[in-house]
């Protein structure tokens, strides 16, 4: 049996010795850039003609890779091959199974910085944000494979006289893995093997902002030995492929991170039956959020400001758990500003590539910079600009980290998802009003007190409706097994990534029973 499950260490790149091996890392990634990858179907590399080019967003004239781009031919013939490969699959050995999972943390472990170095490029995470990503990446393989070992051991049940009674978990079949491009490795990654490990295959659909990372994690899972057929690489459009595997009768369940939209359009399509049929699929959702961190009157101010600051700007806000609205008590509203805004300009911007002191790099497209810029435009008509508010320099889509003093609860900015540095600041009128405002948005993703009073900790425990809930520390850094990750309402469907419920969404249970004779 493995050891118990322990979070992957962060790096310390204050560390001179660690910090090299991060640059070393940097460079070894940038002379691989502009490099081909393939499709995999079946085990089989395949090369297509048309292609999708990952760009560094820091300089969209760099191209990190081109990957291949799947057809919906090439999507018909992965589910071809992973419902094949489903039939002997699904009965290996659950200690076979997680026995890949064990073996890619352990090479991923052996390669961090490298991985971190791609996604430095690919997204323009920061070294930190980067090694984060990478370490949750870790943390899944180790934290499932546990999980589904737990699974397979004896089920309790109640045990009667005259019979033999068992409960056991079997997997669902073949799914459709559509993950995100804001943490491009760890949810990927998580998702993937949720479902394998559990003996179901899968056609990962990646982010087209992102394939290369889930390329070289597909390589990674046929280097440790996992067969053919399990895991079907095909990136591709939206409607190309994602439509066509979410629509596909053959299709067991969906696995998807992203947008509110794109969430409920796959919702709408997965409960639509197609002909042949015989199952209802299952859709696992993490969509978006508008997130809150409450500031109370009795309060350490600089704490909580560091707090949301880390919140909103850590990766530049592209997190569904980022802080994009902070609500703080009247008492200290004028105080928290005074100490916020200055902290905010001292935010160093940049490639991340450059150096491991660029605490924010750039949005990941121009189509996310110029939505943001487009609620910047918006905020300024409907508050009060405090910082940013602007593109900032750079041959990249860098934007200003940017605040907003005196939003209304009810404003666009404070209402609708930005997926970028945009905070609202709301004034509350105590407490009361800044709970009822925390909750006033359609989503249920995280949120924060900070707060020295015990029996307002305890009202925003029964009160405050998210999915995570932090009590005087950041609404960011969920970590496996610690944070079980999901949220409610239009946040998705509470599936809970990282935690003991979440390997149940790729399962399905049969109970047996046998008359003693």
């Amino acid at each position: 049996m493995p050891t118990p499950f322990v979070n992957e260490p962060l790096s310390n790149f204050g560390d001179p010795a660690v910090a090299a091996k991060m640059q070393h890392a940097i460079d070894e990634v940038r002379a691989e850039l502009g490099r081909d990858y393939p499709l995999v179907i079946d085990g089989e590399k395949i090369k297509t003609n048309a292609t999708i080019a990952s760009l560094d967003p820091s300089n969209p004239g760099a191209i990190v890779g081109r990957v291949s781009e799947g057809s919906r031919e090439h999507a018909e013939r992965a589910m071809n091959a992973a419902l094949a490969r489903f039939q002997t699959w699904q009965h290996v050995a659950p200690e076979e199974r997680a026995s890949y999972l064990f073996k890619a943390a352990k090479t991923i472990r052996d390669r961090k910085f490298y991985y971190a170095a791609i996604l430095v490029f690919e997204v323009g995470k920061s070294w930190a944000e980067a090694d984060a990503d990478v370490a949750e990446t870790i943390d899944f393989l180790e934290f499932y494979g546990r999980e589904a070992l737990r699974y397979a051991s004896e089920q309790p049940v109640t045990k009667i006289d005259g019979e033999d009674n068992a409960l056991v978990y079997i997997p669902l079949g073949v799914g459709a893995v559509i993950p995100p491009w804001n943490f491009p490795m760890a949810i990927m990654a998580g998702m993937t093997t949720a479902a394998i490990v559990t003996g179901n295959t899968v056609v990962l659909k990646p982010s087209s902002d992102s394939p290369v990372i889930a390329a070289k994690f597909v390589d990674l899972l046929h280097e440790v030995g996992l067969p053919g057929g399990v895991v079907n690489f095909v990136p591709g459009g939206g409607g190309e492929v994602g439509g066509y595997l979410v629509s596909h009768p053959k299709t067991r369940f969906i696995a998807f991170t992203g947008s509110k939209e794109v969430g409920l359009h796959i919702n709408q399509e997965a409960a639509t039956p197609r002909k042949g049929q015989i199952w209802i699929k299952r859709a696992v959702l993490e969509m978006g959020g508008k997130d809150s961190i409450v500031v109370d009157d009795d309060v350490d101010l600089d704490e909580a400001v560091k707090g949301v600051v880390a919140s909103a700007f850590g990766f530049q806000g592209q997190k569904c758990s980022a802080c994009s609205r902070a609500i703080v008590h009247d008492k200290v509203y004028d105080a928290f500003v005074s100490r916020l805004v200055p902290l905010v300009n001292a935010i160093k911007q940049g490639p991340p590539a450059e150096s491991k002191d660029n605490y924010m790099g750039p949005v990941v497209n121009e189509k996310a910079a110029n939505d943001i810029l487009g609620y910047i435009e918006t905020g300024k008509a409907e508050g009060k600009l405090l910082a940013g508010g602007m593109r900032a320099a750079g041959e990249g889509y860098f934007i200003q980290p940017t605040v907003f003093g005196d939003i209304p609860p009810d404003a666009t900015i404070s209402q609708e998802e930005i997926f970028g540095p945009v905070l609202a600041l709301i004034r509350a009128k105590d407490f009361d009003d800044a709970l009822k405002i925390a909750n006033n948005t359609e989503f249920g993703l995280t949120g924060a007190v900070y707060s020295n009073n015990r029996d307002h900790l305890e009202r925003a425990r029964r009160e405050f409706h998210v999915g995570n809930l932090y009590f005087n520390r950041k609404c960011t850094g969920a970590m496996v097994g610690v944070h079980p990750f999901g949220g409610f309402n239009m946040s998705g469907t509470d599936s809970k990534a990282g935690g003991r419920d979440y390997l149940l969404l790729f399962m399905q249970a049969k109970a047996m029973s046998e008359k003693i004779r």
